[in-house]
């Protein structure tokens, strides 16, 4: 039972990790020249879960600069804000259901506890 606290806790860090990495992709969704990045989740060892962090450098939308009279075009963030969002629920849910799993075992120690001792 302790080796799956171990492995919610990881995967605890884990989604902590996806929130971050989307997070910091919509702060600099306006930034020119910005490269989103993205955090996979996967089984690591003995059943834990890993992140790995990888940038995406896919070409963002060009558009012509308004700084710029002689009509060039400057890149935008690849970063897509609804992509993002749906990001951001699906590691909230994650992390809520990693973390319900730990305040359940932690209550049924405590109650067998209570009921031994």
């Amino acid at each position: 039972m302790v080796s799956s606290i171990h492995n919610n806790a990881s995967a605890l860090q884990a989604f902590s990790k996806q929130i971050h990495v989307s997070a910091d992709n919509v702060a600099n969704s306006l930034s020119r020249d910005f490269k989103k990045s993205r955090a996979v989740n996967s089984e690591g060892v003995n059943g834990g879960v890993e992140s790995v962090i990888t940038k995406i450098d896919t070409p963002g939308p060009l558009v012509e600069n308004p700084l710029n009279p002689a009509g060039d075009f400057m890149e935008l963030s690849n970063t897509d804000i609804a992509e993002e969002f749906a990001n951001q629920i699906i590691a909230e849910q994650g992390f809520n259901a990693n973390a319900k799993m730990i305040s359940t075992y932690d209550e049924t120690v405590g109650t067998l506890i209570d009921t031994i001792g």
